[in-house]
């Protein structure tokens, strides 16, 4: 049975398996395994990346485009920065910089601060991720190719859960051996007296491990699966891998990530988001002139997937972050360790 206290949900009679100390050892294996894997399977090569940017540029992630991002100025610039939201535009400008080539691609560790985050279970203003982006030729913008590198990250994560369980055999194994690709307007078709999230619920629990494809852009009904800004993802070639976790008995979404957007794709979506005032800067002309590399990138929850393989029930017991009174008191009553 699960318990809702605000916005906490705790399951009945939950007690951390792994102490703070043990927890901290299984967050480093979860994540030097799931890193090396991913490196190694992807073809990435680990870089070093920004935790603010100009805003200017047009480099900063503008997440749905109502969340504010943290600015504050630098004196010996006389000018303001933002920190980051995530790297999605950052990546593509890197790989054309520093000369990577078709097949190959970079990954790094991204921290942001989301400060108009809503703060639960999984959602916390602190986020941090491996954000990675690889370069493909135009033949290779296709579903097919999609679907490959989602089939490619979610054996990635399988074999991480392997070694995990070789180290705790006491945690639940969670992964099916396959993941199951669904369309956005698949799912509003099938269950449609349901809510988006309602509706990733409904396929994770049948299938523990779905690809939502296209997100972004309106369905049948006329509204969106979910936002996503128009200048990164091509809305036809994108997609979240979402799990099924059982301790909390829901949809649990560990990546978002898809093909990006060509000339064609931008300007489409800029058009349709109403947003085509942002042509005019930096990494937005560079794409509508076809000046940087095609490629397909996307991110991973690293405390999303810590919280995940060590059966925890709250994110702020796998990373240090700041929460309200109300939700430090519930998780102390109910045998949540937050870091």
């Amino acid at each position: 049975m699960m318990l809702q206290n605000g916005s906490t949900m705790v399951p009945e009679g939950y007690r951390a398996t792994l102490g703070i100390r043990e927890t901290e050892i299984a967050i480093k294996l979860v994540k030097d395994h799931v890193e090396a894997e991913l490196a190694d399977t992807l073809n990435l090569t680990r870089v070093s990346a920004p935790l603010f940017v100009r805003p200017e540029t047009g480099l900063n992630d503008d997440l749905n485009g109502v969340e504010r991002p943290v600015a504050f100025e630098i004196g010996d610039l006389a000018a303001g920065v933002e920190v980051i939201h995530s790297l999605a535009k950052w990546k593509r400008m890197a790989l054309a910089r520093y000369g990577f080539r078709n097949g190959e691609g970079l990954y790094t560790d991204m921290n942001a601060i989301r400060r108009d985050e809503r703060l639960d279970n999984l959602h916390s203003v602190y986020v941090d991720q491996w954000d990675w982006e690889r370069v493909l030729s135009r033949e290779e913008r296709t579903q097919a190719t999609l679907r490959f590198i989602v089939r490619e990250i979610h054996d990635c994560l399988r074999r991480t859960e392997n070694r995990i369980l070789r180290h705790y055999p006491h945690l639940v194994r969670k992964l099916p051996a396959e993941i199951v690709f669904l369309d956005s307007q698949e799912l509003e078709d099938r269950w449609p007296g349901l809510a988006p999230r309602e509706r990733e619920d409904a396929a994770c629990r049948e299938y523990g491990a779905v690809f939502i494809q296209r997100i972004g852009g309106r369905l049948r009904s006329g509204v969106r699966h979910d936002g996503r800004a128009p200048d990164y993802d091509d809305w036809n070639l994108n997609g979240d891998i979402v799990y099924w976790y059982p301790l909390l008995q829901r949809s649990f979404e560990i990546s978002s990530m898809g093909i990006r957007v060509d000339a064609a794709s931008m300007a489409s979506q800029l058009a349709e988001a109403g947003c085509m005032n942002r042509a005019g800067r930096p990494f937005h002309r560079a794409v509508l002139e076809d000046a940087l590399p095609l490629t397909i990138g996307g991110g991973i929850g690293q405390s999303r997937l810590c919280m995940f393989f060590l059966d925890k029930a709250h994110i702020g017991e796998v990373q240090s972050s700041v929460w309200p009174d109300e939700v430090l008191s519930v998780c102390e009553a109910s045998g949540i360790l937050l870091l």
